[in-house]
């Protein structure tokens, strides 16, 4: 099937298997390897992007449902100049990060929370369960809460 995606601001005319899953598609044909598959089976969240500003699991998802839909990805969070998200920034400073393979998609997770409800970071029940939501068996979470936090409060 012929698809176009916006992806990170740019249109892409791609023609995909319909079984073809986004996260597959993003890393394979638009070269945007910062998505990482991990489970394939929607658990680990390893894979989440954002699509029409909602974070999705792109194992899940097939390339075909995004036809003409806005996705954003971790190589999309940087600033228009290359300066890194607040969240990108939060993470290094919290030292939420160690192998690094979950990242990606706890940024997305957390960008597409804290773009549609800020509020999010200042509740801690509400923040512990959406950091329930993708597995990281490195950081232990407390650091991952503590850049979400540090970025919805930088100015």
């Amino acid at each position: 099937m012929n698809i176009t995606l916006t992806v990170n601001g740019q249109a892409y005319s791609l023609d995909v298997e319909p079984r073809r899953v986004l996260g597959d598609v993003l890393r394979e044909e638009c070269g945007l390897t910062g998505t990482h598959l991990g489970c394939e089976q929607g658990v680990c969240g390893a894979c989440t992007v954002v699509v029409d500003g909602r974070a999705v699991r792109s194992c899940l998802m097939l390339a075909v449902q995004c036809d003409g839909r806005s996705v954003r990805t971790v190589e999309g969070l940087a600033g228009p100049g290359g300066e890194p998200h607040p969240l990108q920034s939060a993470f290094s400073a919290e030292h939420a990060l160690q192998c690094g393979f979950c990242t990606p998609g706890f940024l997305m997770l957390a960008a597409a929370a804290l773009e549609s409800d800020p509020a999010i970071a200042a509740d801690p029940e509400r923040l512990r369960e959406l950091l329930t939501s993708n597995l990281c068996r490195c950081t232990g979470y407390e650091p991952i809460r503590r850049a979400i936090v540090r970025a919805a409060v930088r100015p």
